[in-house]
């Protein structure tokens, strides 16, 4: 049986896009992504539930996101989704990171300054 890692996701930065390069010049922006869901419960009062996800893009369109998205902003995100470990002061850590591939402007919040 075949394997499919892939994922879309429309949500709000949770923070500010944060840019940085690798030894190599290529751009990295890693941004944080809230994403709601929202549904009936069997009793018939609604239920809600949010989704906090770290999110990590390469290239120019890491970039592109750097500058023209911002904390509070939609977007919406197509990607895959990776596993990471890592071990501090002796205690293993994990999660699942989301790797976005490309991205839609999907509306800006109105500038009210």
């Amino acid at each position: 049986m075949g394997n499919f890692n892939q994922f879309i996701l429309m949500g709000n930065m949770t923070r500010e896009p944060e840019l940085s390069y690798t030894p190599g010049q290529t751009a990295v922006v890693d941004f944080g992504l809230a994403v709601n869901r929202k549904w009936i419960k069997q009793d018939g009062s609604p239920g809600e539930e949010t989704l906090f996800i770290d999110c990590k893009m390469f290239g120019k369109r890491a970039e592109v996101v750097n500058t023209y998205f911002g904390k509070g902003d939609s977007i919406l995100v197509v990607g895959h989704l990776k596993f990471e470990q890592w071990e501090k002061e002796k205690v293993k850590h994990s999660k699942i990171r989301a790797i976005v591939e490309s991205f839609e402007f999907v509306g800006k919040k109105p500038d009210n300054g």
